[in-house]
C-alpha cells in the first residue's frame, strides 16, 4: 500500500509541474478564473466554444457578430479549455502595455447601448463574479461615477478613463 501512495503523489505532482501556469496566479485568482470559465462553459463540456461565448453575451445583454466571435476565437492556439484560458490570462498579464486596452475591452463588454452600461447591471455583477464587492464598496465606488439618474447609465468612455487615469496615477507615484 505506501508504494501506490507514493505513486499517486508522484503523479499528481507531475501534473502539477507539467504546467507552470498556474504558479502564476494565487489560489484565489485560479478559483476566480474557475468560476469565471464555469460561467462561460454554458453546455459544460470543459471547452469555451463560440456557442458558449455568444451565450454568454446574450445573458448580458451585449450582441455580437460571429465574426466578433470567431476573432476572440482566434486569439486561443487551440480549443479554449481552462488551462488555456490562464496561459491566455497569463500572457496578457505579462504585458502592460495593452493593460489600458483590456480595461476598456471589459467595461465595454457591460455596454447596453454603443457607450452607455447599466448601472445597476454593473452593480450586480461587482457584486456577484470574480473579487466580490460588498454593498459598501459597490457604493463607494458609485459615488465617483457619473450616472445618469434619468436612465440609470453610464458613460463608459468616462469610466474607462476614471478608471486608467487611476492606474496612470499609481504608476506615477510609484516612480516618484
Amino acid at each position: 500500500m505506501p508504494a501506490a501512495k507514493g505513486s499517486r503523489s508522484s503523479s499528481k505532482k507531475a501534473k502539477k509541474t507539467g504546467s507552470n501556469v498556474f504558479d502564476m496566479f494565487t489560489q484565489k485568482q485560479v478559483a476566480e478564473f474557475k468560476e469565471g470559465f464555469q460561467i462561460m462553459d454554458r453546455d459544460r463540456d470543459g471547452v469555451i466554444d463560440k456557442a458558449d461565448l455568444r451565450g454568454t453575451f446574450d445573458e448580458i445583454g451585449r450582441m455580437v457578430s460571429d465574426s466578433d466571435l470567431d476573432a476572440m476565437l482566434a486569439d486561443a492556439p487551440g480549443p479554449i479549455n481552462f488551462t488555456t484560458l490562464l496561459h491566455m490570462f497569463a500572457s496578457r498579464s505579462s504585458g502592460e502595455a495593452d493593460d489600458d486596452d483590456v480595461v476598456a475591452a471589459a467595461i465595454r463588454a457591460f455596454e447596453k447601448k454603443p457607450g452607455q452600461i447599466d448601472s445597476e447591471q454593473l452593480r450586480l455583477m461587482l457584486m456577484a463574479f470574480g473579487e466580490k464587492f460588498s454593498s459598501q464598496e459597490v457604493d463607494d465606488a458609485f459615488g465617483q461615477m457619473d450616472v445618469d439618474e434619468d436612465t440609470g447609465m453610464i458613460e463608459s468612455d468616462l469610466l474607462v478613463a476614471m478608471l486608467c487615469a487611476g492606474s496612470a496615477k499609481e504608476g506615477e507615484e510609484a516612480t516618484a
